[in-house]
């Protein structure tokens, strides 16, 4: 069997003359020369819509053919390659567990967080390894020194973890809680960065922006809400669950002081594995989370001492990297975001169907949030499963009410086909009713 990890590496070429794998069979190495030529030197967006070439990404994928799994937004599957690579590491730490977890396994690490910075933008010193964008947000949350009366701001549309994080810091802590109502969709920097300024005070220390509201799938100008933040001496905190390995940016991009995200998300690392970002000035400010030797110190390792945990997920990261490599970052995101206008555009012509996310790739990717008048949100998604094996998830927090679908690049526009027509007729049916 040929390596395809390899294969779409040779994908992700720009440019250059092309080298054919030697592991590929002939007929196999003739059809991927074809397809390098259609796609290696398109501009991302002409690259989105090259179905030959994504209908070989999806080969990468182990997906089930029957049931059409639209809730990559909750957690993302794993190419074959972070599969195969995920149980070889595993398979390898049962042969004696304390000295290929502790001795082999562990010493890379090192080089893994060097891989990681590099796909983030920033220094090895700034990135921490953990289980999940949870994990992070909440070290930094509890760990940072903060008096009782210090105001924080965020929105009630944020995610509920972090909600609680913060809440349960102004329960015992007493600082105070500033909340922010956004009224979404919105397609206006100024909107959000008025929201937010507004809101800060001479007693602000903290704003908590989460990049994409995972909810309905709105991008938030995180850089514009952080430079008028440390204007006036406010630290940032970025949630980027649902950006990294979505959007092509670099995490110093958004001018935030720390930033966590979930790699088992769409980067489609092994389930509960995470980064965490925090500026090298930073990390002194903030305590580790669990126990360290120097808890209060300036090396990035201390947010790591986790105690045992699974070598074999955080070791098949690595693989999980090249192939967002292979794919590239501005020919992924858009091709996720080609695959939502594909699918809004035609729903948004049906009758009673009503999309509640920005077709403007400025604010949105892949993540949109459908609804069905006379219908309650829990009906269309259990309609969308009973009847269509389509799988979504129900969405009702705060003043958002919808299904949220989320495709994703192993996805294709037939399969997206298949929940327009779901959608046609459940609304059709909901007319009939009314």
């Amino acid at each position: 069997m040929f390596n395809r990890r390899q294969f779409l590496g040779s994908l992700g070429t720009a440019a250059g003359a092309l080298t054919l794998p030697p592991f590929l069979a002939p007929a196999e190495a003739q059809n991927f020369e074809t397809l390098n030529r259609q796609v290696a030197h398109l501009a991302p967006l002409e690259a989105a819509q090259n179905e030959d070439f994504w209908a070989f990404v999806k080969t990468e994928y182990t997906v089930s053919p029957n049931l059409l799994n639209l809730n990559n937004g909750g957690v993302c599957p794993q190419p074959r390659s972070v599969q195969d690579a995920h149980i070889r590491f595993y398979q390898y730490c049962n042969e004696a567990p304390s000295y290929y977890m502790w001795r082999i396994l562990d010493q890379g690490r090192e080089s893994l967080r060097s891989k990681l910075a590099d796909l983030a933008g920033c220094s090895a010193e700034e990135v921490a390894i953990n289980r999940n964008a949870t994990e992070g947000l909440n070290t930094v949350i509890f760990g940072l020194d903060l008096k009782p009366g210090d105001e924080v701001v965020l929105t009630k549309q944020d995610y509920p973890n972090m909600i609680n994080a913060w809440k349960q810091r102004e329960k015992r802590d007493g600082i105070k809680l500033v909340w922010i109502n956004l009224d979404l969709p919105q397609e206006n920097d100024a909107y959000f960065v008025d929201k937010y300024v507004s809101a800060f005070t001479s007693r602000t220390k903290v704003v908590h922006v989460t990049h994409m509201i995972n909810w309905i799938g709105q991008t938030v100008p995180v850089r514009k809400i952080a430079d008028e933040a440390h204007k006036r001496g406010i630290e940032v905190i970025a949630d980027g669950a649902h950006t990294f390995a979505l959007l092509d940016f670099k995490i110093p991009d958004l001018g935030c002081d720390y930033y966590a995200t979930s790699l088992h998300k769409w980067l489609g690392a092994p389930f509960g594995s995470g980064l965490m970002y925090v500026k090298k000035d930073k990390i002194s400010k903030v305590w580790a989370l669990l126990s360290n030797n120097e808890p209060d110190g300036p090396d990035i390792r201390k947010f790591e001492s986790l105690g045992t945990r699974s070598f074999a997920s955080e070791m098949a990261i690595g693989t999980a990297v090249d192939f967002q490599l292979s794919l590239g970052a501005a020919r992924k995101q858009a091709r996720a975001h080609y695959l939502q206008r594909y699918w809004t555009d035609k729903a948004r012509q049906i009758p009673g169907v009503k999309i509640h996310t920005s077709p403007n790739p400025n604010y949105a990717c892949a993540i949109a949030l459908v609804s069905v008048e006379g219908l309650k949100t829990s009906e269309v998604d259990s309609q969308l499963y009973n009847k269509f094996k389509i799988h979504t998830t129900g969405i009702e927090w705060e003043n958002i009410k919808g299904v949220r679908v989320t495709p994703h690049v192993y996805h294709t526009p037939k399969d997206l086909d298949r929940l327009v027509n779901g959608l046609d007729e459940i609304a059709s049916a909901s007319r009939r009713k009314s």
